[in-house]
């Protein structure tokens, strides 16, 4: 989750000539000095049912010196708690599970979808880029990236260009960043598709550890990710602009969640054991963007859609819809809605059978299943003396994970092995 910003529209000039979609490019003013502008965010998100909250802190600033160079600075902190789903399957009677450390186990209520309520880090994020122009046709820009949690490490670099043509009314971009991330959870890295062992079962805390350590493979692991990014955007009056924008993504390491599970089952639907679940080891995904916005009366309308497909046969459809509605003296309105449809990785499976060959890649992760999301919400601004800005944002968020086409059996059949997950999304943000 990302605190975003986005700015306000004023006019149909300000429309055509400022507010490129693109993410990469920036409007230019002319600019006699240097100048320091400064973001701060706060945003709560909170789940149902206990389940995943978080926190996060955002504070930004952006330099534009007279020779329309850019320096930006960005810090986020964010933390997270509550209880995630493990990806095991719910059952009649309570089920007992060893936490990820193998230090102490936790259950679960007869009928109670398994989560693991040792869910809790504190993320720390600093981003910083630098933007110039060439000449008055070329512009570049570079960043770094750093994040760092209790048990994942992410560095990455990233550098662009952007053409303008047809007196700056289109405008080419290309951006190129790669990433390098470091994972090393409490426990260790579980062998994939090995069985979770249970205290209980074992006479001493020896055998029990012995047991406990045959599942555990190395300490940490890594994964890299290149990203390409080209996109055009293009005035097509002084009402009316648009964009689109193709990205490309390689993604290779490791790639599995160390926490989630996948239960396999008898005919009865009775779990007979959890196996920590596997992922490939690379990951190719593409992925289209088209936004436009218009200048209405007053108002501005923007809408946007992005398919991105990839070699896991994950496909997903997203659109997004604001409307900036300014009813005078600096204030307006700003409602969003936001409907996102994915379908199933090609290893996702709710369980597996009892007696079938164990598949070289399973996870139950609902994130790689069927689903729809939907998103309501209303955002409101005002305008204060010296360009200063102050705005809220209030929204509700359902996701709605469906069944791919797998029979349940048993006792399955009468459990929710899909539930919906809402939340509350509530945003302050000050601009000085």
């Amino acid at each position: 989750m990302q605190l975003n910003k986005r700015g306000k529209i004023s006019g149909a000039l300000a429309v055509a000539s400022q507010v490129l979609l693109n993410p990469t490019v920036q409007a230019k003013e002319e600019i006699t000095a240097a100048e320091w502008d400064y973001d701060t965010a706060i945003m709560y998100y909170g789940e149902d049912d206990s389940r995943v909250s978080a926190l996060e802190g955002m504070v930004g600033a952006t330099r534009t010196n007279g020779d329309d160079q850019t320096l930006s600075l960005k810090l986020t902190v964010d933390s997270l708690t509550g209880a995630s789903p493990t990806g095991a399957v719910p059952q009649n009677e309570a089920q007992t599970f060893t936490r990820p450390s193998g230090n102490g186990s936790y259950t679960v209520a007869p009928g109670d979808t398994p989560l693991d309520d040792t869910f809790k880090d504190t993320r720390v994020q600093l981003n910083a880029s630098w933007a110039s122009p060439i000449n008055r046709d070329w512009d570049w820009s570079t960043g770094v990236h750093i994040s760092k949690e209790y048990d994942y490490l992410s560095l990455g670099a990233n550098i662009g260009f952007s053409r303008s043509l047809n007196q700056n009314n289109t405008v080419l971009t290309m951006g190129l960043g790669g990433y390098f991330d470091t994972i090393e959870p409490e426990g260790g890295i579980p062998e994939p598709l090995t069985a979770m062992v249970l205290r209980d079962n074992f006479t001493s805390e020896a055998a029990y550890r012995e047991a406990f350590n045959a599942t555990r493979g190395e300490s940490s692991d890594t994964k890299t990710t290149t990203e390409l990014n080209v996109g055009i955007s293009q005035v097509i009056n002084r009402w009316l602009i648009t964009s689109l924008n193709y990205s490309f993504a390689q993604v290779d390491g490791y790639l599995t969640d160390p926490f989630k599970l996948i239960s396999v089952v008898d005919d009865d639907g009775v779990a007979q054991q959890n196996l920590y679940e596997n992922r490939p080891d690379s990951r190719t995904k593409h992925a289209l963007f088209w936004q436009t916005k218009a200048y209405l009366n007053g108002q501005v309308l923007d809408i946007g859609y992005r398919y991105m497909f990839d070699d896991w046969e994950i496909q997903s459809h997203t659109i997004d819809f604001r409307y900036n509605y300014q009813f005078g003296s600096g204030h307006y309105l700003e409602p969003h809605l936001r409907f996102y449809r994915q379908s199933e990785a090609d290893f996702y499976a709710p369980f597996l059978m009892e007696g079938q060959s164990v598949p070289t890649y399973a996870s139950a992760d609902y994130r790689l299943g069927k689903m729809n999301t939907y998103t309501v919400g209303l955002k409101y601004g005002m305008l204060l003396n010296n360009s200063q800005e102050v705005s809220v944002r209030l929204e509700y968020y359902m996701q709605q994970p469906e069944d791919a086409g797998f029979s349940a059996p048993g006792q399955l059949s009468g459990l929710d092995l899909y539930p919906d997950v809402q939340a509350v999304i509530l945003q302050l943000n000050y601009h000085f």
